[in-house]
């Protein structure tokens, strides 16, 4: 271990002999003390426990630094200037040494920054929580939220309002990209998704142009980069080779992954630098990399794909657009103005409203809820099935006369939008607004070419899973959705878009993934073969001694035979439901699904979804029983069903996990009767 005089001096180098620092820490978020407080949340969770290191690090330095030569003063500068503290809000975990703010709004006023633009209004159906347009919170959509939180293939088809706004937002950038040919620079999008299976189906979707803006998916300009995958490669030095076009000899050079990362990160941190690894980039497609500087001038156009649960996560994500390419002064002695154009990132500033100094009402006491080690006997497992794949015949056939059309309706599906400036902390209508259009994107394909593309994404996402020859199975495909155009299986609910080949076209586009997954349903219905369960790599079983304890206020009772402590009633009919299941003889063991992760896909009207059944029962015979609680019935409750019922043969067929089945209770007097026939194999 070094001495402090032998550590100042290695670090210091020339100014080894100074006396009476002065400290700036740039970016300081990266720097600062545990807070004793949250020591338990960060040995609980690992990124926590990492970043709380690294930031000890650099002041456990500055504490030697300073008593060896002694610090006069330590500046911290930070545009997030927050610490993982173990409370629940990134406000309430603000450095509590904050003296000066010149915040995001005070930056965008004075011209120092882009000025960013956000949507206010389009042509679609608006949020009927906030009368907002469905690109302002693209994340919270719910024919978004559930697809893209799923551990979904590469190739599985985007949401199709992400794809409809990456049209609009890909058309502004196109037409910022002419504009800025005569400058030799190109404008750069970037993408902050979710998690790592979700920017790599975006990935996909780009490179394999399925997003209908070729001059933004050329692979060569597009980068993928996930904070957390560059961290582990940069740890590791396991040696691979990758490709170095331009060596003298020609061949590949092996780099282990840590030098492969550098290669990566050079890549991030020159992005629009002319001479430079990251000069050609145009599309970013990240995961994380929100709490690192980042110099990047050519960024227009922002994509939010992710929850945003505070303001300060909102600016950290504007943040990555709003450097400016110029700071030359006007012939008006001002800035020129720059813009980025915003979708997804819900950003607004919240103005602090005050009120009357009276107390805030009491909290609702909660119960705590979690599994208890005293009912482990009664502890319950699953399959964690991702998906359930099919082997089908090798010559498709679809009935046409027996399948049901797909309507599309135009007012959820957005063909233009408007777009208006963040001034004072809100959107300026009343200045100049960005208008976005769709219709030029559609005069370049005519139908036959839209009817190839929704072939190509339906053999994109089964190729690896065709069993036959699969040139044959393209060939089928292109068949199949040529007659399911043909024949007027698409019903558009709108004379207007019905009647008008643009406008039809347009609104095919924009719903293709629908198409997409309804025509596929409609293949496997009448062609498979066999039924198998993929799951979960990570976690390939899941129990109910898996829950994370949480509290609620709602009303709860004791369990006799369910591993949780209590159940928690949404219903009354749950809470008699429960009582039955509790007392009856031919149940062994129960728990309500909450908060457990007990899940079925499912697919309805060409969405992707999430089911969460009501109850899982184990009987005294080992049959294990979903059951779901309904009073009123529809199409689409039926649908979850008939996936309900797929889950459950293809779990039975695997043969590993015991005798499953499922059951719907109408009314809890049928519960009983319910219990009895499962029992007896009915």
């Amino acid at each position: 271990v070094k001495s402090d005089e032998a550590y100042v001096r290695e670090v210091l180098g020339d100014m080894a002999s100074s006396q009476n620092l002065v400290v700036i820490n740039d970016e300081a978020h990266h720097a600062w003390r545990v807070n004793v407080s949250a020591e338990g949340k960060y040995i609980r969770q690992r990124d926590l426990k990492d970043s709380a290191e690294e930031a000890t690090i650099w002041v456990g330095g500055l504490d030697r630094i300073h008593k060896a030569r002694g610090i006069l003063n330590c500046f911290d500068f930070s545009a997030t200037p927050f610490a993982p503290s173990g409370k629940r809000t990134e406000e309430e975990a603000l450095f509590g040494w904050i003296v000066s703010d010149f915040g995001l709004n005070d930056s965008i006023e004075a011209g120092l920054v882009k000025t960013p633009r956000v949507v206010i209004r389009d042509d679609g159906r608006i949020n009927v929580k906030d009368y907002k347009s469905r690109l302002y919170h693209i994340y919270m959509d719910e024919e978004v939220r559930d697809d893209i939180n799923r551990k979904a293939e590469a190739s599985d088809p985007l949401p199709d309002l992400i794809r409809n706004a990456y049209y609009l937002l890909g058309k502004d950038w196109l037409e910022t990209k002419e504009k800025w040919e005569v400058r030799k620079e190109v404008p750069v999008m970037i993408t902050v998704a979710n998690r790592t299976e979700t920017a790599a189906r975006i990935r996909f979707a780009f490179d394999h142009k399925e997003i209908l803006i070729p001059e933004l998916c050329d692979p060569e300009k597009t980068l993928q980069i996930d904070s957390k995958v560059l961290e582990e490669a940069e740890s590791q030095v396991e040696e691979l080779e990758i490709d170095t076009s331009g060596d003298e000899d020609n061949r590949p050079k092996k780099l282990n992954r840590q030098q492969q990362a550098e290669l990566l990160r050079k890549m991030v941190d020159t992005v629009g630098q002319k001479g430079q690894p990251g000069e050609i980039i145009q599309n970013v497609i990240s995961v994380g990399m929100l709490s690192e500087g980042w110099d990047a001038k050519t960024v227009t156009h922002i994509m939010g794909l992710r929850a945003f649960s505070s303001q300060l996560l909102c600016e950290q994500v504007v943040g990555r657009g709003l450097r400016r390419t110029s700071y030359e002064v006007g012939a008006d002695g001002l800035f020129e103005p720059e813009y980025v154009n915003i979708f997804g990132v819900p950003f607004t500033f919240l103005p602090h409203e005050g009120g009357d100094d009276n107390p805030p009402p009491p909290p609702k006491p909660k119960t705590q809820i979690e599994p208890v080690k005293e009912k482990e006997r009664f502890a319950l497992s699953w399959p964690n099935v991702i998906r359930v794949d099919h082997v089908y015949k090798s010559s498709l056939i679809i009935d046409f006369d027996k399948l049901k059309p797909i309507e599309l309706d135009p007012y959820e599906s957005i063909t233009s939008a408007e777009m208006a400036a963040i001034l004072e902390g809100k959107p300026n209508r009343a200045g100049e607004l960005s208008e976005i259009d769709l219709k030029e994107i559609a005069e370049r394909y005519r139908m036959q070419t839209i009817i190839f593309e929704t072939a190509k994404r339906i053999y994109n996402n089964e190729k690896e899973k065709w069993q036959g020859i699969k040139e044959h199975l393209f060939g089928q495909l292109v068949g199949i959705v040529t007659q399911f155009v043909d024949k007027d299986k698409i019903v558009i609910k709108n004379d207007l878009f019905r009647n008008e080949e643009l406008r039809k076209r347009v609104l095919i586009l924009l719903n293709m993934n629908k198409i997409i997954h309804y025509v596929w349903q409609a293949i496997k219905l009448e062609n498979t073969t066999d039924i198998k369960p993929i799951f979960d790599t990570v976690k390939p079983i899941r129990s109910t001694g898996d829950m994370r304890t949480w509290w609620t206020s709602k009303p709860c009772e004791y369990s006799d035979k369910s591993h949780i402590n209590f159940c928690v009633y949404d219903s009354t009919w749950e809470a008699a439901e429960s009582y039955i299941l509790d007392k009856n003889k031919h149940v062994f063991a129960w728990v309500k699904n909450d908060h457990l992760g007990f899940e079925v896909i499912y697919n309805y009207q060409g969405v992707i979804r999430k089911y969460w059944p009501d109850f899982i029962i184990k009987l005294a015979n080992g049959t294990q029983m979903i059951l779901e609680t309904k009073g009123k019935d529809d199409e689409r409750n039926k649908i979850k069903r008939d996936f309900l019922d797929e889950w459950v043969r293809a779990v039975n067929a695997h043969g590993g996990f015991g005798k499953w089945a499922w059951a719907v209770s109408r009314h809890p007097s049928d519960l009983e009767g319910i219990l009895e026939k499962v029992l007896s194999g009915g």
